[in-house]
């Protein structure tokens, strides 16, 4: 049996998955396909599209049944919480076919008719909740098709749907649910179904019909098979043949090929299991890929971090998986100190700048104690420095691989030092001049920073860095306005002849949307603040100031703000004029964890 075979019906497909003649190998990667693209693939079904072929790797040999790693199909997909294919032991389980090509098809086609899909809700947090990931089904709208102009160029109206939106949507009964097409297996039970409980419109009968059709009787699956029970055969034609697939990156073969040659560990479970302990860490949890984790490893355990197959030859395969536990610690505890640090999943949304981090803490050997307050003090000063002006700075925006080649060589030196230490200085050096990495920072770009407003993404590293001396482990940290938007609000609307001398200057959203009045602070003492006055909440709350002030002391711009504020609330000043500051000096040098506020 080798070669092409007669080709098969979705349905026929689908039992050989649910009885398990279908299986994945652990070269597979995860399910990927979004809502959208299992819709419109059931709409090609429908237009008799093709949906080009699949190949199978026919499994006979006892052998490779007991040393090669196989999964079930996804029945029931939930956006991160239940993504992983369950493992499935074949030793002395019946021949059968593992799907090197079609993995995504046949997985769209088994959600929409024997599972479900369950996506995330807009503007809520990612919880395994059914209020914020509702369960969904497919379902055909049999009365009504998708507008000609339809964005994805679809003509069935197929949809996953949840319970509520088929009880708003299916008043008239013109939603049918696909997954019960299993039971119309025959164009005469269909008809007495018909029959008996509709639909009556002659073109919604047509749309049910042609869906048992495309289900039941057409014989769309067409198929390759392999007979060979080589491995290594098997994986290179899994690399030729999805090397030019999309989404299907080289990452994924990689991750793949790298799954497929751990001897006594499941690098899949392994890699899925450190993704939930890294969700768990922060507020909200930070999220990383297999491709996040891959090129760590490249960083600790290859002399190149390129996405090449060359990269990971067997030496590196295999200090990968021996020393995986304490990579894999590294890894935890370096966005455990980010997280102690105040950043989360909604700040720090580019992981690529915290590989150097995970390095160090690894080369260190520092996994179970860098965390603990008192140990690694001037080092971390030193990585929370250097990560928030790299961030800044955007020095990561392109030519990745290439800087975390340089930065492994950096920091491989200063960690193996005889008086190890993070090179902040060295990195500084090593790029000063160059038009893209540098961390200088000049007056021109200081100007730019203090002009981010407060949704910005550098908003929270530079707020980070000015304030290094507040403690930001422990607690959940809101970025808000000192001068509440309320009160700038109001006197914006004062009449002119009530308006204070300084009312354009207080008024312009690049004064208090901006730095200058943003500044980070616990979120139960932020709510208790709400929209009353900086004046009458410092003094209610006996506010020390000098526990907030940033860490190179007054800023000019906050406190003409303090003072124009303040005039337009009572008509007169009640703050001194501030003295010339040090803002270039706080954002271009480190600053110690703990470093006490300047008067």
């Amino acid at each position: 049996m080798q070669g092409f075979q007669r080709p098969i019906t979705v349905m026929s497909a689908l039992r050989s998955i649910r009885d398990r003649s279908y299986l994945l190998p652990a070269i597979q990667r995860r399910f990927v396909w979004s809502s959208d693209k299992i819709e419109a693939l059931f709409d090609s079904l429908m237009r008799g599209y093709p949906i080009s072929s699949f190949m199978f790797w026919k499994i006979t040999d006892p052998t490779v049944k007991k040393t090669v790693r196989f999964y079930d199909f996804l029945q029931h997909f939930r956006q991160y919480f239940k993504e992983q294919n369950a493992e499935f032991s074949t030793q002395g389980h019946a021949d059968f076919f593992a799907v090197i090509d079609g993995q995504q098809r046949l997985t769209a086609l088994y959600l929409g008719i024997f599972g479900s899909y369950a996506y995330k809700m807009p503007r809520v947090w990612l919880k395994d909740t059914e209020e914020n990931l509702p369960t969904r089904h497919l379902y055909l709208n049999l009365s009504a098709r998708r507008p000609e102009d339809d964005e994805l160029g679809m003509t069935f109206d197929f949809r996953f749907l949840t319970k509520g939106e088929v009880a708003t949507k299916n008043v008239d009964g013109s939603w049918f649910k696909v997954g019960d097409i299993v039971d119309f297996d025959t164009a005469e039970k269909l008809d007495e179904h018909i029959d008996e409980h509709g639909p009556q419109d002659k073109e919604a009968r047509k749309t049910l019909r042609r869906l048992r059709e495309v289900v039941h009787q057409a014989e769309t699956i067409n198929f390759y098979v392999e007979p060979v029970q080589d491995i290594d055969r098997v994986l290179d034609i899994f690399i030729r043949t999805n090397s030019g697939g999309v989404p299907l990156g080289y990452s994924d073969l990689l991750m793949s090929y790298t799954t497929a040659q751990w001897k006594d560990r499941d690098a899949r479970a392994e890699f899925d299991k450190l993704v939930d302990r890294v969700f768990k860490v922060g507020m909200p949890g930070f999220i990383i890929s297999k491709d996040f984790i891959l090129k760590t490893c490249l960083t600790l355990f290859a002399g190149d971090v390129r996405f090449k197959l060359a990269n990971l030859n067997s030496a590196v395969i295999d200090a990968l998986e021996h020393n995986w536990d304490r990579a894999a610690k590294a890894i935890l505890t370096a966005f455990e100190f980010l997280a102690d640090l105040g950043f989360n999943e909604l700040n720090l949304r580019a992981k690529v700048p915290v590989i150097p981090i995970v390095q160090y803490v690894y080369l260190r050997a520092a996994e179970a104690n860098f965390n603990k307050p008192q140990m690694y003090v001037a080092e971390k000063a030193a990585i929370r420095t250097w990560l928030c002006v790299s961030v800044l700075k955007g020095v990561f925006r392109n030519q990745t691989d290439h800087l975390l080649n340089q930065l492994r060589r950096h920091v491989e030196q200063g960690a193996k030092a005889p008086t190890p230490h993070f090179p902040l200085a060295e990195i500084r050096g090593a790029f000063e001049g160059h038009p893209s990495r540098s961390l200088a920072f000049d007056d021109a770009f200081v100007g730019e920073m203090l002009g981010k407003a407060i949704d910005d993404a550098e908003a929270f590293p530079l707020l980070t860095l000015l304030y290094s001396h507040l403690d930001y482990s422990r607690q959940r940290i809101d970025i808000d306005h000192l001068h509440p938007a309320a009160e700038i609000d109001r006197i914006s609307k004062l009449p002119e002849d009530k308006r204070p001398a300084d009312w354009a200057f207080i008024v312009d959203p690049a004064n208090w949307n901006t730095i200058a009045n943003l500044q980070p602070l616990n979120d139960s003492l932020n709510r208790s603040k709400q929209d009353q006055s900086l004046i009458d909440w410092v003094a209610e709350k006996k506010i020390d100031r000098a526990s907030y002030l940033p860490a190179a002391g007054r800023g000019r711009p906050r406190y003409r703000l303090l003072q124009a504020v303040h005039r337009g609330s009572s008509g007169a000043p009640r703050e001194a004029a501030p003295r010339r500051c040090g803002w270039r000096s706080a954002l271009s040098s480190p600053s110690p964890l703990g470093m006490k506020a300047t008067a």
